[in-house]
């Protein structure tokens, strides 16, 4: 058993979840935390090399299943090397994105992919965050946002509206599979609302 407090971030493109996130670090650290921000795929140097792989490109780069390996071995990485060394030191681990992600973006990308993601997980990853924050926006407003942003990672966002707004549902699924571990919270606010909402949300599990 860890230590620490392992918090992760999901939601779709555009659905300000990064900005949380480093929010909520900025807001620990001024509180006297010990926390890391770190993020998938990525987090680790050789993970950080899977990240420029899968995240760049047309979007039929790769298959639905080549995907999963591959955000498998970037995660299996970043989880030995950043996530589980900080957790047994006792310091906040905040994760943009973790195995949820992969549950949406290949699972439902696959025909019946998602019974091969979890026992993939199962078997080389076998942990799951203790809280995570779903930060909920609707798909057309999301891609909007991600398209607006830019940044040169937009290869699952060339895939269009219509998967924004089918891995919306999923995520909405996962919070309701998962309840005991996940938060939902509106993302069409205010950015200091929807913080305040994160804030609170981390401190019933740091009590």
């Amino acid at each position: 058993m860890s230590a620490g407090l392992f918090v992760s971030f999901e939601g779709i493109d555009g659905s300000g979840k990064s900005t949380q996130a480093r929010m909520l670090h900025d807001q620990l650290l001024s509180e006297g935390h010990d926390a890391i921000l770190t993020r998938e795929p990525g987090g680790s140097p050789g993970a950080e090399e899977i990240r420029a792989l899968v995240l760049n490109g047309a979007p039929d780069r790769w298959s639905p299943e080549t995907e999963l390996l591959l955000f498998t071995a970037a995660r299996r990485d970043h989880l030995e090397r950043t996530v589980r060394p900080a957790l047994a030191t006792g310091r906040i681990v905040i994760c943009d994105r973790f195995a949820d992600s992969t549950r949406m973006y290949q699972g439902l990308r696959g025909g019946g992919l998602r019974a091969q993601v979890d026992a993939l997980h199962d078997l080389m990853i076998g942990q799951e965050p203790d809280v995570t924050i779903l930060i909920d926006v609707d798909a057309d407003a999301g891609l909007a946002r991600a398209v607006a942003r830019g940044g040169g990672e937009d290869r699952f966002e060339a895939f269009g509206g219509g998967l924004q707004a089918q891995m919306r549902q999923g995520f909405l699924a996962l919070a309701q599979e998962f309840a005991d571990r996940f938060r939902v919270i509106d993302g069409a606010r205010d950015m200091d609302a929807v913080a305040a909402d994160v804030r609170a949300a981390v401190a019933e599990r740091l009590a």
